[in-house]
């Protein structure tokens, strides 16, 4: 029986909710199954409150084992909001995990990796909404790049980011500032491999001839509108039968395709952010309508992820084992005490 709560409704509140819920993620289901909230206290709760990305940062900072050799990814994922038509936030665009355009609330991520524990952490995110604040995921990522070097002071080496993200001003700006990246060309990309002279002979990378000690080793190139004398290590990866990468790295002593391979597989891991956070903590399944109910919701299914990070690594269960683990622990109680009993003719 529900009980009016004069308390309020608190983050913690709602990120248990999020972090015990199985399938629903509704606040009608919220308010169903809590005696004392209900469900205008909630919607209430998430409309005035305003959690900020550095909340991630929070959570997570007295946990997280830096390295010398850390990398920072970025990449951006797209919260699936597919059959909504009055949500705000919610705009058309390319979604990597439907391979098509949808409609979607994008969300720019930052993820730091110990490459010497195997461990990553978000530390950071942004929400991408140009109509709101006129800013590209280009200008998030390196917003995020540098709040990481002068306000985090975290230490790393390698930047990886995909294709999207490798353009000039951005990946400049990253050597500028004393660190290397690896990231994929896309395949009409223009580079040169000669000295350039008498004059540059760009060609597609994926029209390139590639002898044996090239696909072992890289080619050195200049890549077409970056300064004079600018030059790049680039990897031809073959990742399966119909696809082919063309990578390209600042740091010009790297000279193994093997190597190369192994660094950009680290990238995954912000993938695996990205998959999970969807899968356990219902980050998709907001349906009001508000931009900062939204915002809100997100804000609070990223830290409920950054929750399970951490318990993963207290206990070497997996993420999903700890969420599903709760279903576990119900079944045991209700065949030892059955809630509704079964009954045989």
């Amino acid at each position: 029986m529900f009980v009016p709560n004069k308390a309020p409704v608190t983050r913690l509140d709602y990120c248990q909710y999020l972090l015990s819920s199985q399938i629903n993620y509704t606040l009608t289901n919220f308010a169903d199954h809590h005696q004392q909230f209900s469900h205008d206290q909630l919607n209430r709760f998430l409309r005035d409150d305003k959690l900020k990305p550095r909340l991630v940062w929070e959570q997570v900072k007295d946990s997280l084992v830096t390295s010398p050799i850390g990398y920072l990814l970025f990449d951006d994922t797209v919260a699936d909001k597919n059959y909504s038509f009055a949500i705000e936030l919610v705009r058309r665009q390319y979604s990597g995990n439907a391979h098509a355009v949808i409609k979607g609330i994008g969300i720019v991520t930052c993820v730091y990796v110990n490459p010497e524990t195997n461990q990553f952490w978000l530390i950071n995110y942004r929400l991408f909404a140009p109509d709101v604040d006129g800013k590209t995921k280009l200008d998030h990522v390196r917003e995020m790049f540098d709040n990481a070097i002068a306000h985090k002071k975290l230490p790393f080496r390698t930047v990886l980011m995909d294709s999207w993200y490798a353009t000039r001003e951005l990946m400049l700006h990253i050597e500028r500032s004393g660190k290397i990246y690896y990231c994929p060309l896309k395949d009409n990309r223009q580079v040169d491999e000669s000295d350039g002279v008498p004059k540059p002979n760009y060609r597609r990378v994926d029209s390139m001839d590639w002898n044996e000690r090239e696909i072992a080793a890289g080619k050195n190139v200049h890549v077409k509108d970056f300064p004079k004398g600018h030059r790049l290590q680039l990897f031809r990866l073959v990742v399966s039968t119909d696809r082919t990468d063309y990578v390209g790295t600042s740091d010009e002593t790297q000279n193994s395709t093997d190597e190369t391979q192994q660094v950009c597989a680290v990238r995954w891991k912000i993938e695996q952010l990205h998959r999970e956070a969807k899968q356990v903590t219902g980050l998709e399944s907001c349906q009001c309508r508000k931009a900062r109910i939204q915002r809100n919701h997100i804000a609070c299914a990223l830290l409920v992820w950054c929750r399970f990070k951490e318990l993963m690594y207290q206990t070497t269960r997996t993420v999903y084992q700890i969420k599903f683990g709760q279903l576990s622990e119900y079944l045991i109680q209700q065949l030892k005490n059955p809630s509704v009993k079964m009954r045989l003719a």
